[in-house]
């Protein structure tokens, strides 16, 4: 299926949120995710179902001061 991830039209096989995370090589990265602008909390990540034309953005925490 095609969804656009941080932008990026991107074509995956993943069926949930964990999973796409893990296809894209972000399974072990401690990030924050929103699906369709809504914020989807880790524990919820192996429950959420992806569609079609899902808008997924994916935030890595940043350090510096």
């Amino acid at each position: 299926m095609r969804i656009e991830v941080n932008g990026t039209p991107r074509d995956i096989a993943a069926a949930t949120l964990a999973d796409a995370l893990a296809e894209l090589g972000w399974a072990e990265a401690r990030v924050a995710t929103a699906l369709n602008g809504d914020f989807v909390p880790a524990a919820a990540r192996a429950a959420q179902a992806l569609r079609e034309g899902d808008r997924l953005e994916v935030l890595a925490p940043m350090q510096g001061g």
